[in-house]
């Protein structure tokens, strides 16, 4: 089984992410954190909380990530692909507000548990302040997940940068040149791994869980979104939930070790680099790209999971 701790920011795909680790039973969710992104670090708390609490796991502790990006500027949020409060048309109850544990709970995690595995499917901010806060801090993880980049493909929010590392690409330079054992999900590989309504229905006639009613809604909205964008797509490509499925089933994917630079300024800010050519040699540090993923495999895994009754 997988300790990690999970930084995120829902967002939809974020959301159906935290859904498939708390049902996958190879996961066990030692805290999730919660910061600006998607949508406002207040409502990601909120959406969150909510989560956890359709799921009866409020024991899970949401700590309080990062408001705004290294640059101090003011992020952009994306209500066309998320909705306004992050969750496509759901709304967490009125008067309903996730309450939050102090950043400095995630040191004290790491240090009671073995293992520990950091999945990071938003933007950087977070974690790397989690490196700088507490530099040793960073040996005593297992292991680095996270989605971000662009290789060989367009980026999603400018001609080659991926949204995560266009969100605070400073941060993201610093989490791919001194972290070790990272693993990076790029677009490349998340692209593919589209849902379609008809997966989300099989789904939701196998399981009755309150988590998983609310999915056709927000996937529906997620979907449609995607086809504005993206004419002729018949569903919607689930990147974070990726990260996550490749972690448990590495032999989901294939990767190369490479170093990675991210583009800090100007018009190519947000742009992940490494060097594939033939002549090119591995990074020393263990930093693994994935290029390929074995789309089947992903959905039969999807829909395994989140068909699954028990919360774990």
């Amino acid at each position: 089984m997988k300790n990690i701790i999970l930084f995120a920011d829902p967002g939809i795909d974020d959301s159906v992410a935290i859904m498939y680790a708390l049902l996958n039973p190879d996961i066990h969710v030692l805290g999730i954190v919660s910061s600006y992104g998607n949508v406002e670090k207040k409502q990601a708390t909120d959406n969150i909380a909510y989560l956890l609490k359709l799921a009866g796991r409020t024991d899970i502790p949401i700590i309080g990530g990062s408001n705004s990006p290294s640059s101090g500027e003011v992020p952009t949020y994306y209500p066309e692909i998320h909705g306004k409060e992050g969750l496509g048309p759901i709304r967490p109850p009125e008067n309903f507000s996730g309450e939050l544990t102090n950043f400095s709970k995630l040191y004290t995690i790491i240090e009671e548990n073995q293992d520990v595995t950091i999945v990071d499917v938003g933007r950087n901010t977070s974690l790397a302040s989690l490196y700088l806060l507490g530099e040793d801090i960073a040996e005593k993880v297992k292991e680095f997940y996270i989605m971000g980049g662009a290789f060989f493909v367009p980026g999603n929010v400018t001609p080659s940068a991926e949204a995560n590392f266009y969100g605070d690409p400073t941060a993201s330079e610093l989490v791919v040149k001194n972290l070790d054992n990272l693993y990076i999900a790029p677009l490349n590989v998340t692209n593919k791994a589209i849902i379609t309504l008809e997966h989300i229905k099989a789904i939701q006639e196998m399981n009755g869980n309150p988590l998983i009613e609310i999915l056709d809604d927000v996937m529906t909205y997620y979907i449609d979104a995607y086809k504005k964008l993206i004419p002729g797509i018949n569903g919607a490509p689930l990147h974070d939930v990726v990260t996550l499925s490749l972690m448990v089933n590495p032999e989901m994917g294939k990767t190369i070790r490479r170093d990675v630079e991210v583009l800090t300024t100007g018009f190519g800010q947000g742009t992940s680099i490494a060097d594939f050519r033939v002549s090119s040699k591995p990074a020393e540090k263990n930093i693994n790209i994935y290029l390929e993923m074995d789309y089947q495999m992903f959905v039969k895994d999807f829909i395994e999971i989140m068909t699954r009754k028990k919360i774990t």
